[in-house]
């Protein structure tokens, strides 16, 4: 497992699940943070946020070149 990711990309749910889908069929595994998602499953109320696209900070730039 990496050490460190970093964030390429914030959109909406949708999109974020696309570029996720392109990078696995590339062979790079990224995360999805949704901080409302956390702060709904917390019971806390938040609006409604942007998810975060994260990649291992070592595939970052080959990432960068998929998308």
């Amino acid at each position: 497992m990496p050490d460190s990711f970093s964030l390429l990309y914030t959109s909406s749910l949708v999109e974020v699940q696309r570029l996720k889908a392109i990078l696995e069929e590339n062979d790079i595994f990224p995360i999805i943070k949704d901080e409302n998602e956390s702060a709904r499953l917390a019971g806390f109320g938040a609006p409604p946020m942007m998810q975060q696209l994260w990649v291992p900070a070592s595939e970052v730039e080959k990432a960068k070149t998929l998308l």
